[in-house]
């Protein structure tokens, strides 16, 4: 692996990090995420209007310029919603 992949993918795992610390000490980010998500599915920039309103109502800071980290974090709600669909 290269010099710069190391490094990117280090940031991005003290990224998920520091996110999974946010998650823990306030169990209700998770909640919300999740029902940002949920309110957003399907809309056209859907992705943009949920990590706005996660950045604006929650601990939770999503840049407008995403890191991977970003986007695993929307990636993984979509898979969460996915999973809550195949439910029902």
């Amino acid at each position: 692996m290269s010099t710069a992949a190391e490094s990117r993918q280090s940031r991005t795992i003290e990224e998920l990090r520091g996110f999974i610390r946010k998650v823990l000490s306030d169990p209700t980010v998770a909640v919300k995420s999740v029902e940002i998500a949920r309110k957003y599915r399907g809309q056209p920039g859907a992705d943009e209007l949920i990590a706005q309103e996660i950045s604006a109502s929650t601990t939770v800071r999503i840049p407008e310029n995403w890191s991977e980290a970003d986007r695993m974090f929307i990636q993984i709600l979509h898979e969460v919603l996915d999973d809550e669909a195949a439910l029902y």
